[in-house]
């Protein structure tokens, strides 16, 4: 009978936190999208509303009218400051995601090479137990078969 690996729950709890770390990274990535998708849309809403705003002092406005919509374009330009801070911290968490993730593989595969290790060691030691006792039936059955004979 195979003995059994000693390391086994320590190899349940890396794959435990193996997948912990997948199932985290995959919420940080998807976490960088969204904002990275934020940051293009008030980009692209910066450019249209910008657009407009040439296309309107084209036809001529007020000073006041043209200040409202220069401190709208400056709101809208902080706003696209502060989401381009959110997507590079959203990266960095990200990187730091990928980094964890690694670690955890790393380690899980480590210890599952031991448990590899371990079974072919117990395949080989069944193996040649078994062998053995081949061996010593077919010396049984030779002798019994020898003193039939005579």
């Amino acid at each position: 009978m195979a003995r059994p690996f000693s390391l086994q729950p320590l190899l349940e709890l890396m794959q435990t936190r193996a997948d912990e770390a997948t199932r985290r990274l995959g919420e940080l990535i998807a976490a960088e999208q969204n904002q990275r998708s934020r940051l293009q849309m008030l980009e692209q809403y910066r450019e249209e509303y910008a657009q407009r705003l040439r296309e309107t002092v084209a036809n001529g406005v007020t000073r006041q009218i043209l200040r409202n919509h220069q401190d709208f374009l400056g709101r809208i330009d902080e706003a696209i400051g502060q989401q381009r801070i959110v997507v590079d911290n959203s990266e960095r968490n990200t990187r730091a995601g990928q980094e964890h993730w690694q670690e955890q593989n790393t380690r899980l595969k480590a210890i599952d090479t031991l448990s590899q290790r371990h079974d072919a060691r117990e395949r080989y030691r069944e193996g040649r137990q078994e062998q053995k006792l081949l061996d010593e039936f077919s010396t049984r059955k030779y002798s019994a078969g020898k003193t039939e004979e005579e």
